[in-house]
C-alpha cells in the first residue's frame, strides 16, 4: 500500500504549536502525537523538521511536513508561509516527511517560482500536497502536477474571505467533482458530523488541527459562548 492509499477515507492530525506557545516543546508535541495516533489518527500534518523527524523515527503513518515563521507577520494574508522557499522543502526532505505541503496560492512568492518548488519536491521523490484558498488555484495546481490539493487556506487570504466560521463545502465539492486526485478538507472542523458531510462530498481525506490540538482554542469556545 503506498503513502497515499493509506490515507483514503482517514482522519489527518495537525500537531503543531508556535514557538511562544507552552505546547511547542519537543516533548510535549511529541506525546501529543502519540497520542492522537492512539486515537485513531493514520496520518499526522506537522510543521518544522523537528517535528517531522521525531514522528518518522517513532510511527509508522504517512506525515505531511510543512514549515511556518515563527511568528505571523500581521499581514500574513497577504504572503506566502507555508514553506515559502526550496530552503525550507530541502529541510523536509532531509528529515524524511512523506509529503510536502506548500503554499499554492496566487499570492506573490519571495523566491522561487511555484512550478519549481514542485519539481524540486518531484525529483526527491517526495508526494507534494498544495495548500490553495479558491477553486481557481485548486485546478492550476492539479494542472501543475500537485499529487494533492488541500482546502487548508480557505478564508485565510485576500483572495479567499471568510464567510462562515464552518469549512468550506462548497470549494470541497466543486474540486472533488472535477479533479483526478486526492482532495482533502482542512480548516474550521470542529464536529464530528462535519468529517462525515466532507467524505460524503468526496473527501479523500480530513485534517483537524485546532479541535484537537490547541488547548487554548478549544477553551476560548467554551469560555466566550454565547449565552
Amino acid at each position: 500500500m503506498n503513502i497515499i492509499d493509506k490515507l483514503k477515507n482517514e482522519v489527518i492530525i495537525s500537531v503543531q504549536a508556535m514557538p511562544d506557545e507552552p505546547l511547542y516543546e519537543e516533548a510535549v508535541l511529541t506525546a501529543m502525537m502519540k497520542s492522537v495516533i492512539n486515537g485513531g489518527a493514520k496520518g499526522l500534518r506537522l510543521a518544522g523538521a523537528r517535528d517531522v523527524n521525531n514522528a518518522k523515527k517513532l510511527f509508522d503513518v504517512p506525515v505531511i511536513g510543512l514549515t511556518k515563521p515563527d511568528k505571523l507577520p500581521e499581514n500574513w494574508k497577504e504572503i506566502v508561509y507555508i514553506t515559502p522557499t526550496l530552503k525550507e522543502v530541502d529541510e523536509l526532505i532531509k528529515a524524511n516527511a512523506d509529503i510536502i505541503a506548500t503554499d499554492a496560492t496566487q499570492r506573490p512568492r519571495p523566491k522561487e517560482s511555484l512550478e519549481e518548488i514542485l519539481k524540486y519536491i518531484k525529483s526527491h521523490n517526495k508526494l507534494a500536497m498544495a495548500d490553495i484558498s479558491t477553486f481557481d488555484e485548486g485546478i492550476k495546481a492539479r494542472e501543475l502536477g500537485f499529487d494533492i490539493i488541500s482546502t487548508t487556506l480557505s478564508g485565510y487570504t485576500q483572495n479567499s474571505p471568510m464567510v462562515s466560521n464552518t469549512p468550506d463545502f462548497e470549494l470541497l465539492s466543486k474540486l472533488t467533482k472535477l479533479l483526478d486526485c486526492p482532495v482533502i478538507l482542512e480548516g474550521r472542523i470542529w464536529e464530528p458530523m462535519e468529517v462525515d458531510m466532507a467524505f460524503a462530498l468526496g473527501a479523500y481525506s480530513v485534517v483537524i488541527g485546532s479541535a484537537v490540538t490547541r488547548p487554548q482554542l478549544i477553551t476560548k469556545r467554551f469560555c466566550e459562548r454565547n449565552i
